[in-house]
């Protein structure tokens, strides 16, 4: 499921760190305090990758 503008800006912070995810591997941390962080998690060489 794509992830959509309003989506993202209406989703309200929670009492714990949560995720919205697009299904490919991009998604959106959105933390207690109300920071939102965009990651991107990829596979190379067989391992799993989550930059910070």
């Amino acid at each position: 499921m794509a992830l959509t503008d309003i989506k993202v800006r209406t989703t309200k912070p929670s009492d714990k760190p949560f995720k919205l995810t697009d299904g490919q591997g991009m998604h959106l941390l959105i933390n207690p305090n109300g920071s939102k962080y965009w990651r991107l998690q990829y596979c190379f060489v067989g391992k799993l990758i989550l930059p910070a």
